[in-house]
């Protein structure tokens, strides 16, 4: 953390809100790419990015300068995106099983394509669909240590610091993480 970053937290801590204001333009785009990788819709992430930006301007007087701010600011952040995920799938499961059961005879795909072969196009968006369908299938630690990693290149040990963790327990979720993921691609392959 440089001093500048430092200064403008501690301004932030003492209820200054250009200072917060700053701090919030340094991360939003990273923090807005982090939740919308693990909840996967544009909607519920704007409503997490909300809720983890007044987490932070609410907590920010308890951060005590031990672990860098961005490991901080994460940590809100996919704490927030797992609890939104869990509380949202619990809600929604049996609508959407229902949704899904009544109405996938009526899907439609529509192919936008100028490459001379709409095969290769169409296996490619449905191997890409069944990608993301997998990695929503991970378990919110599990799909949080995959998205960190793949999606936005932290080394093991960032994201144990961001996770509150130990450095083995993330090298256990990324492995049980593309475990599952190599299965369900297997079977995809199988169909």
């Amino acid at each position: 953390m440089n001093q500048d970053e430092e200064l403008l937290i501690r301004k932030a801590q003492r209820g200054n809100i250009a200072a917060f204001e700053e701090l919030v333009k340094r991360y939003e785009d990273k923090v807005m790419s982090i939740i919308f990788n693990m909840l996967n819709d544009a909607e519920d992430a704007r409503d997490v990015y909300q809720d983890v930006f007044m987490k932070v301007f609410l907590t920010i007087k308890k951060f005590r300068f031990q672990s860098k701010f961005y490991t901080w600011l994460f940590r809100i952040a996919v704490n927030t995106s797992i609890n939104y995920r869990k509380k949202r799938t619990s809600q929604q499961k049996e609508t959407l099983e229902n949704y899904i059961e009544e109405n996938k005879h009526d899907a439609e795909i529509t192919i936008q394509n100028n490459s001379d072969n709409p095969e290769k196009h169409l296996l490619d968006m449905e191997l890409g669909k069944h990608i993301q369908r997998s990695i929503n299938l991970l378990s919110p630690k599990q799909k949080a240590v995959f998205v960190l990693r793949h999606y936005h290149g932290y080394k093991l040990a960032e994201i144990a610091e961001i996770l509150n963790c130990a450095e083995g327990t993330v090298k256990n979720y990324l492995f049980r993480s593309l475990q599952k993921l190599k299965k369900e691609l297997k079977e995809f392959r199988l169909n």
